[in-house]
C-alpha cells in the first residue's frame, strides 16, 4: 500500500513538473508576452489554441529597430472616431508625430491617446503607437502591429520595434481592434516583434 502511495505521489509530481515548463523567450518582454497568452485570464487565444500554445513566434532581438524618437507634441487635436475590426469606434486623439532615423531615413508616426483609457487607473500616461510596414501580409499580420508607450516628461522618448505586438483580433475575431491609419506606414522590413499568428 504503501509502495503504491509513493509512487502515485511521484506521478503526481512527475506530472506538475512536466506541465509547469518554463516560458520561452529571449527577452523579458517576450516571457511576458508567452506568459500572458497561457493565462486564461488574459489571453486572447480561443480555447482550443491556449491548449497546444507554447510561444509566439518572434523575430530574433534587434538593436537595429530600438530607436530615439523625437516627439512633437500636438496640444490641439481634436478627438475622432478611429475605425476598428467591429462596428465601435474608439474615440482618439493625435497626440504628437514621433520623428526617428532607420537605415539611413527619417520617418514620421503619429502616436495617439485614447479618451476612454486615459480615464483608467494606471494608464493616465498611456500612447499608442499603430504602424504598418512592408512585412505586413507576409512574415507579419497583414493589419500592421501595436506598441505600447507613455508619455515621457520631455520631448524625446524610445521606441522598441521589438515589442511591436498583434492586434487582439489577429488571433480572435471576437475582438473589436483599432485599424491601423494608412499614413502611419514604414517603408521598411520591421523585422522586429511579434510575427503572423499561424492558427
Amino acid at each position: 500500500m504503501k509502495y503504491l502511495l509513493y509512487l502515485f505521489l511521484f506521478t503526481s509530481v512527475l506530472s506538475c513538473a512536466q506541465q509547469k515548463q518554463p516560458l520561452l523567450g529571449e527577452t523579458d518582454w517576450q516571457r511576458e508576452q508567452n506568459a500572458d497568452f497561457k493565462d486564461a485570464s488574459k489571453s486572447p487565444l480561443k480555447a482550443k489554441d491556449r491548449k497546444t500554445f507554447r510561444t509566439l513566434d518572434f523575430f530574433k532581438f534587434d538593436s537595429t529597430f530600438v530607436v530615439s524618437a523625437t516627439l512633437k507634441r500636438t496640444p490641439d487635436s481634436k478627438w475622432f472616431k478611429m475605425k476598428t475590426t467591429t462596428n465601435r469606434v474608439s474615440k482618439e486623439r493625435v497626440f504628437g508625430v514621433l520623428s526617428f532615423p532607420l537605415n539611413g531615413k527619417t520617418y514620421q508616426l503619429k502616436v495617439y491617446q485614447g479618451q476612454d483609457l486615459m480615464q483608467k487607473e494606471g494608464f493616465e500616461d498611456y500612447l499608442f503607437l499603430p504602424f504598418l510596414d512592408t512585412t505586413n501580409g507576409d512574415t507579419t499580420y497583414g493589419g500592421g502591429r501595436y506598441i505600447d508607450l507613455r508619455i515621457p516628461k520631455d520631448d524625446y522618448l524610445v521606441i522598441d520595434f521589438n515589442k511591436a505586438y498583434n492586434p487582439y483580433c489577429a488571433y480572435n475575431e471576437k475582438y473589436s481592434c483599432p485599424i491601423v491609419p494608412r499614413d502611419n506606414y514604414v517603408d521598411e522590413n520591421i523585422e522586429a516583434g511579434v510575427k503572423v499568428f499561424v492558427k
